[in-house]
């Protein structure tokens, strides 16, 4: 099968949707299947395509995190998209490429399928003023319904885009399929003693210290701050916790000065922006994943520190509910006190006790490679294919 991914956001990004696609294309290619991707580049000049991606000329989005953004229509693309001529449309993002998406497949005649990554109600502040966000909003909700309803399968990794989907209006059939992670990657047996060492001497971690970490963009949406508030709250410099918030985005400078006004500094580690391929040290050097957030689908990194052994904890979000099996990798919370407990229980393992967790905490998420998110994504490809041509 040959297979065209569109997404806004690839080359020269790292975020979740990326590592998703970048999974699935890899589980593709190893199951035999060819793969374009189709992607802006805001440092494009023309459009080109090398080592199997489609490099769309795009300008960039300063006010939402640097992207890129590419016209809707360039006859050029839509050549080049008919010459890799695709069983199937695969769209991940609602932007430009998106709709290129849409007009590929109606022109091509092949099926469209549409995955929902993110709960864009928690994202229009970063286009909209205050007092349009309400107009802002039932826009989006209107603009996705609109995508929707072109699509003959819809895809989200969380319940979270099915209540979406319903909430705005859309009934057609809904897939849940989980986000996926390259396990070969964040296989904490990679990583030496000696790495772990060099990364806590790196960053002035207090030796013995449980390192606790954060991974994402440092956006409103992340809740970074609620898991700053939650920590000055219930956490002493005794305690021997220590917490790392590897990302960047245009929040980290608040976030840091309320750091200090809290009067943390000394227990909170900013690291900025990490490339992707640096990541498994990171998660390998470090104890427990920790995150606050209420707007994940599936987060991405919190998967890729399970995949290194981190169990999680997670403020309780009821449509994630289920990715989180508790006691075996991971913890909810509701409170900062619950979150302060659960730390303390972990901190108070044994050496035999942690290898044992972290043991669990892989074994959950080992059928989340990316032969079984190709697999799923078949199954969907292979029966929207049957449908259209039945409809044609």
């Amino acid at each position: 099968m040959r297979v065209a991914l569109f997404t806004e956001t690839y080359v020269n990004s790292i975020n979740g949707v990326m590592a998703h696609i970048k999974t699935l294309k890899s589980g593709l290619e190893d199951l035999g299947h060819e793969v374009l991707i189709v992607t802006a580049d805001k440092y494009a000049r023309r459009h080109y395509v090398e080592n199997g991606i489609l490099h769309c000329p795009a300008i960039e989005a300063k006010r939402f995190y640097g992207f890129g953004v590419a016209s809707p229509y360039s006859r050029t693309r839509q050549r080049m998209i008919a010459d890799f001529r695709p069983d199937v449309i695969h769209i991940h993002q609602e932007f430009g490429i998106g709709i290129s998406g849409i007009m590929a497949a109606r022109a091509l005649k092949k099926p469209l399928v549409y995955t929902l990554h993110t709960m864009y109600d928690q994202y229009v502040y970063y286009i909209a003023p205050k007092m349009f966000l309400r107009l802002a909003t039932k826009f989006s909700h209107k603009y996705n319904r609109f995508i929707a309803r072109r699509a003959n399968a819809l895809t989200s990794p969380s319940r979270k885009g099915h209540e979406y989907f319903m909430r705005i209006g859309v009934k057609q059939e809904f897939n849940l399929i989980p986000n996926s992670v390259d396990l070969e990657a964040f296989d904490p047996q990679k990583i030496t003693q000696k790495q772990k060492d060099d990364f806590r001497a790196k960053y002035n971690i207090p030796a013995g210290n449980t390192l606790v970490c954060f991974v994402g963009r440092l956006g409103k949406e992340k809740s970074v701050d609620v898991l700053l508030k939650y920590w000055a709250a219930t956490i002493k410099p005794d305690d021997g916790l220590h917490l790392l918030i590897v990302g960047d985005g245009p929040y980290k400078e608040e976030l840091e000065n309320q750091a200090s006004q809290l009067g943390i500094s000394g227990m909170v580690t900013f690291t900025g922006l990490v490339p992707h391929d640096k990541m498994p040290t990171y998660f390998a050097s470090c104890d427990v994943y920790a995150t606050a957030s209420l707007s994940e689908m599936n987060s991405i990194s919190m998967l890729e520190g399970m995949a290194s052994g981190l169990p999680t904890l997670q403020r309780y979000d009821e449509l994630n509910a289920d990715q989180i099996e508790s006691g075996i990798n991971g913890y909810f919370y509701h409170t900062a006190e619950q979150m302060a407990q659960k730390l303390r229980e972990i901190r108070a393992l044994s050496p035999g006790e942690l290898k044992k967790l972290k043991a669990a905490v892989i074994e959950t998420v080992t059928s989340r490679g990316g032969a079984e998110l190709a697999e799923y994504m078949l199954g969907i490809y292979e029966k929207a294919t049957n449908e259209k041509q039945n409809k044609l």
